[in-house]
């Protein structure tokens, strides 16, 4: 199992440490419910080390970014982050990611922890028959940076005393490279996987225990507390946001998992793999979609329960589902046929043989 450079901080702090996308991961600390409401309220530290980091230089990488995801690279300025997907040519997801602008000829990527070597193989394919050299115009650089997520309203505010820019005014996707805890070459960016505000903090790793010890010690007057991914997921559903996996994997489409947002299939200019079938499935109506849930009969939905109707006939599966502690319901997303999908409908969760019932909801489920 992988380890990241904070894993013996985990330890040394009582965390409860489980395997997650090969690494040995903090789940939890103080407890999950306890840590949720601090990020929601307050401010705390996520270790995200195990998410990946790839660039693309050179004079094609912006039409080698383009063609590979979905979204417009074209909109992008320096110092902005565009959330987008990867297509893999067969109507499917093959990873969803940020995408940083440094300039128009130079883009930092992150994918998903687990999908870092298959993101990699099938960008690596697309960037050779462009003519773009691996190891040069595209890196994977993933071994080289430690990653903090500081997230909540306080954030900002604790992350200010650590540097000489200005990070507290940063709009929301936005990005700087600065001196950070007096280290060099850091990526500050206004981003983040909790819907609660504030930053995500990429740093070469070898100064990763200075920037760690910094960041606590800036923390202290907000009584800022570390955070295990157990959180990390109730908070990313409470706001909807997709994880690859669950609301979106390679047999999904970006129209069926909630994607259409960022998939622009109007720009001309923004030509990439897998558009004429998107855009013909989008002419069609898709026939299954991602849709939230709130569960009315008490139970949890988890991952992979059946969605009935009322005469118990499967309509759907289960993606995520969780007790959602800023609400007090029970929350989940499904993937459904597509005329269950609309809000307000009732369905019935199949939990160990029973139908219980919901009612499917616009997303967020929590705006605060």
């Amino acid at each position: 199992m992988k380890t990241t450079p904070f894993t013996e901080n985990h330890i040394a702090l009582g965390a409860k440490m489980a395997e997650f996308a090969g690494y040995n991961m903090p789940i939890q600390y103080e407890g999950l419910t306890i840590e949720h409401h601090n990020v929601r309220n307050n401010v705390g530290v996520f270790d995200v080390s195990h998410m990946g980091e790839f660039r693309a230089k050179g004079p094609i990488a912006k039409k080698f970014m383009q063609y590979c995801t979905v979204n417009d690279v074209e909109t992008l300025t320096d110092g902005k982050v565009q959330y987008t997907c990867l297509p893999n040519g067969n109507g499917g997801i093959v990873d969803d990611m940020l995408v940083y602008r440094i300039s128009d000829e130079e883009y930092f990527m992150v994918p998903n922890a687990a999908n870092i070597d298959k993101d990699w193989n099938w960008m690596s394919q697309i960037a050779d028959k462009m003519g773009m050299t691996l190891g040069v115009d595209f890196m994977n650089e993933s071994e080289q940076w430690a990653q903090l997520a500081v997230q909540g309203p306080n954030a900002l505010k604790a992350m200010q005393k650590l540097t000489d820019k200005n990070v507290v005014d940063m709009e929301y996707y936005t990005f700087q490279i600065l001196t950070f805890a007096g280290v060099e070459g850091v990526i500050f960016s206004t981003t983040g996987y909790t819907g609660a505000g504030g930053c995500e903090i990429y740093i070469p790793v070898q100064y990763a225990q200075k920037v760690w010890n910094a960041v606590f010690e800036a923390g202290k007057e907000f009584d800022m507390k570390p955070a295990g991914l157990g959180c990390r997921d109730t908070l990313r559903l409470e706001k909807g946001f997709c994880l690859y996996g669950h609301e979106i994997d390679d047999t999904i489409s970006p129209l069926e998992g909630g994607l259409a947002w960022i998939t622009k299939l109007k720009a001309e200019n923004n030509v990439f793999i897998n558009k004429e079938l998107i855009l013909a499935q989008k002419a069609a109506g898709v026939k299954r979609k991602i849709a939230g849930f709130e569960m009315i009969d008490r139970g949890i939905a988890r991952n992979g329960y059946e969605v009935c109707d009322a005469q118990g006939n499967k309509i759907g599966e289960v993606r995520s589902g969780s007790p959602s502690p800023s609400t007090g319901k029970n929350i989940g997303t499904a993937l459904l046929k597509a005329e269950y999908a609309k809000a307000g409908t009732e369905i019935y969760i199949k939990i160990r043989e029973k139908l219980l019932k919901a009612v499917t909801v616009k997303m967020p489920f929590y705006e605060g």
